[in-house]
């Protein structure tokens, strides 16, 4: 039922809410039949009242929805930007400060996600973000989070990611941060190093950090706004002037360093330092020319990215990111698309028992969706329940990139040409399926491929053919699977968003300290396993569509499969809990 009142929580027992607030919602507003109080008699039973159930969370437009949040790091950057820019999170605030409030810990800190133990990186960007939601320096929890991070050396010894976030607020100084020279965008791409060959993530995250540090960005209150006096008197551990910013840029707190940067990309700061400061030889020519031309092409290369994913974005940093450059850039007004950013920002929020979280994607749609389905579908109850197959498929077709006649005549299709997506290190996204929202515009290999397997699964039925009238071509079909074989790497793998780029010793030059292996893209048991089952099942529908292409990615897949096999039999998961969600793949 759907009780009313908000429900409780206790992160003491569990620091994950049960998403008590959206049941609550849709199960009150569900018309229908609701499952059976009845003990069900055998396992078939007890399928279908789990499909009666789960039926009155679907969404109007289709999708399951569900939290996805966890990160710690996230919500901040959104709040520290709509306050450098003035825009009024309004009732959001409240329910923000909640969320702080449930999750931090019993020694004062963060984590750097809510099953973490307290780090510098979660810690003094919640505290921050507290702060400048409206919680004064002497509430109780606001003094215990000082507590904390003035016993690990004050902010000085927070991670690179959070000295840059501490700098564009106005509470921590440029020549403290590692240089992101723009100018790196400028390499010919056959070069060993270019950011282009970076994994998307990392790529997209690093672009506007590097125009908002190349910029040398500066809040315009920083020596107005009394909070942020306060802020830089709160974080540290002696005055602000007598802060040694350029010793401190290696700085990190041990409980950050889970990815500690090698000598190799120390030494490379260290010479970039004579660049940045120590002679700031950027602001002399022909060095300036060169800066202003890496500028140049890094906000021309964020305003495509907004453009393609309508800004959302590819994640949350670079969305928050991105819509600072674009205030910065037009000499910190708020343009059209500025707007079009601030119109995006719920995109991101959740709100649960816990309170108001950003979420670290614009949610999981497509892929929950996806997999939905084909468990109806695999339990032969599809025609049982043809009002969630059929909006399920209505879902599944409108989420297809750039496929449906609106999608094809949008902005984000101007994109898709060869030459653009040269310019912009894109890979093809016609076809694919994502992770979330048509809207968002990034396809992923497993995304596409559950996304096809779902919709070879709902074509069938005679309750989605009533509603699709053939509308839905089998050539629509097909660029999935072209998008999936285009996504096969040189080892026989597939990766996520794209084939791998760069090389291993690209992670050599990792410069945080709190992720490893982002560099590039590699293949993955998931992804691969996924691509493989996709292309399989469509081949067997469509047996006169690439079938020679398909055979041989399947077979090189396979051998790839059994090469990263461990000893034991198992394979490694990186995309869930670890063995068990590797396996669930490995032997699909």
């Amino acid at each position: 039922g759907g009780g009313g009142g908000v429900p409780s929580f206790d992160p003491s027992s569990n620091c994950n809410a049960s998403d008590l607030l959206f049941r609550q919602q849709q199960t009150s507003r569900w018309k229908g039949p609701r499952p059976s109080a009845a003990k069900p008699k055998d396992s078939r039973e007890a399928c279908k009242k789990g499909i009666e159930f789960y039926q009155m969370l679907q969404c109007d437009d289709g999708h399951f929805a569900g939290d996805y949040g966890g990160p710690m790091f996230l919500m901040p950057g959104m709040i520290i930007v709509c306050y450098i820019t003035g825009f009024d999170l309004g009732p959001r605030k409240q329910a923000m400060i909640t969320y702080l409030r449930n999750h931090q810990q019993a020694d004062g800190g963060w984590g750097t996600h809510i099953e973490s133990s307290s780090t510098m990186f979660g810690t003094v960007l919640s505290y921050v973000s507290m702060r400048l939601l409206g919680v004064v320096s002497s509430d109780v929890q606001s003094m215990h989070a000082r507590e904390f991070i003035r016993a690990q050396g004050g902010a000085v010894t927070c991670p690179s990611w959070c000295k840059f976030w501490l700098s564009l607020l106005g509470v921590f100084e440029w020549q403290g941060v590692n240089s992101i020279p723009a100018e790196m965008w400028l390499l010919p791409l056959w070069f060993p190093f270019h950011p282009g060959k970076l994994w998307c993530h990392c790529r997209m995250v690093y672009l506007p950090m590097c125009y908002l540090y190349c910029t040398r960005f500066e809040n315009p209150t920083k020596h107005t706004d009394p909070l942020l006096e306060q802020l830089r008197q709160e974080l540290y551990i002696t005055d602000y002037s007598q802060v040694k910013w350029d010793a401190n840029r290696h700085t990190c707190c041990p409980l950050d360093d889970y990815s500690p940067v090698t000598i190799f990309q120390k030494t490379a700061h260290n010479l970039l330092a004579f660049y940045e400061t120590y002679f700031a030889l950027w602001k002399l020519p022909p060095f300036s020319w060169i800066r202003k031309a890496g500028i140049d092409f890094a906000i021309s290369y964020i305003h495509s990215e907004d453009r393609q994913t309508n800004y959302i974005d590819i994640g949350p940093v670079n969305k928050t990111l991105n819509m600072l450059s674009v205030w910065a850039s037009n000499s910190n007004k708020r343009t059209n698309e500025f707007y079009m950013h601030a119109a995006r920002l719920d995109d991101y929020l959740w709100v649960a028992e816990d309170g108001m979280k950003m979420q670290g994607y614009n949610g999981s749609q497509s892929w929950d969706t996806s997999f939905a389905v084909q468990a109806v579908i695999e339990s032969g109850m599809g025609e049982d329940f043809p009002l969630l197959c059929q909006r399920i498929y209505a879902f599944l077709e409108r989420t297809q990139i750039l496929s449906t006649y609106v999608s094809m005549g949008s902005i984000p299709s101007v994109y898709e040409d060869l030459p653009s997506r040269k310019k912009y290190f894109r890979h093809i996204s016609k076809g694919g399926w994502p992770f979330s929202t048509s809207a968002h515009g990034w396809p992923i290999s497993d995304c596409t491929a559950e996304g096809l397997k779902g919709m070879i699964g709902l074509l069938p039925l005679k309750c989605v053919a009533a509603v699709c009238k053939g509308n839905y071509s089998e050539h629509r079909l097909a660029d999935a699977a072209r998008v999936l074989l285009t996504y096969q790497n040189a080892d026989g793998g597939w990766a996520t968003y794209e084939n791998n780029r760069g090389y291993g010793f690209y992670e050599w030059m990792n410069p945080s300290e709190v992720f490893g292996d982002i560099m590039i893209d590699y293949s993955y048991v998931e992804c691969s396993s996924a691509s493989m089952t996709a292309l399989k099942k469509f081949s067997d529908a469509h047996p006169h569509l690439m079938a020679a292409e398909i055979k041989g990615a399947i077979a090189r897949g396979a051998k790839f499969l059994e090469s990263i096999q461990r000893p034991d039999g198992s394979w490694y998961g990186s995309w869930g809990v670890c063995f068990t969600y590797g396996c669930f793949f490995g032997i699909e």
